[in-house]
């Protein structure tokens, strides 16, 4: 038996109430959404390669510290590169004594932005150069600057090397460069 008091019950809406297509987000809507959120990384991203040389190569500092240090132990004769332009940059320096003897790393970045490494060491050459140039370096032919012949090796994968035995020290030019860049950093060394 029904109450004549009972309060009567809604009925359920026929179709849910939505707000224009897909909830009111269209294609156009999510674009321009994104377009707003990179705007501020791609401004960024121009102001630190445009105004601050984001992509310039950082030069170290104590370059010449380093090379003094190793003059200094006077383990070997140190040959440093003379010459080079200023789109040439020392980007590392170290010297580090070993129980076999000494090695000092200079790194630098050439004028079309490729790195190179300039290794000078009194460690004997069948321990230094599978460090240097990996487990298998290939000697290909051989480079001579007028007053020295280099060898050219095949270093790690896209590497090339000259190599230069001397006594009491060996000297590695390697790097991702052209031949042409490993062969006036070569030659510049004094």
């Amino acid at each position: 038996m029904a109450t004549p008091d009972a309060a009567p019950v809604p009925e359920a809406a026929a179709d849910p109430v939505t707000v224009g297509k897909r909830g009111g987000r269209s294609p156009r809507d999510m674009a321009l959404s994104l377009g707003i959120l990179l705007l501020p990384i791609v401004l960024l991203l121009l102001f630190y390669r445009v105004v601050l040389d984001g992509d310039k190569p950082v030069s170290v500092e104590n370059a010449e510290s380093t090379i003094q240090q190793a003059r200094s132990a006077a383990v070997f004769p140190v040959a440093v590169p003379q010459g080079l332009g200023d789109d040439w940059h020392t980007v590392s320096a170290t010297f580090k004594r070993d129980t076999d003897g000494a090695t000092l790393r200079l790194g630098y970045v050439d004028p079309d932005d490729d790195p190179l490494l300039l290794v000078e060491s009194s460690i004997p050459t069948e321990k230094l150069l599978p460090v240097e140039l990996g487990a298998n370096p290939k000697g290909v032919s051989t480079y001579s600057d007028g007053a020295r012949t280099w060898q050219r090796y095949e270093a790690r994968k896209g590497e090339n090397a000259l190599l230069l035995l001397e006594k009491g020290r060996t000297i590695i030019v390697v790097g991702q460069a052209e031949s042409k860049s490993l062969e006036s950093f070569a030659s510049s060394l004094r």
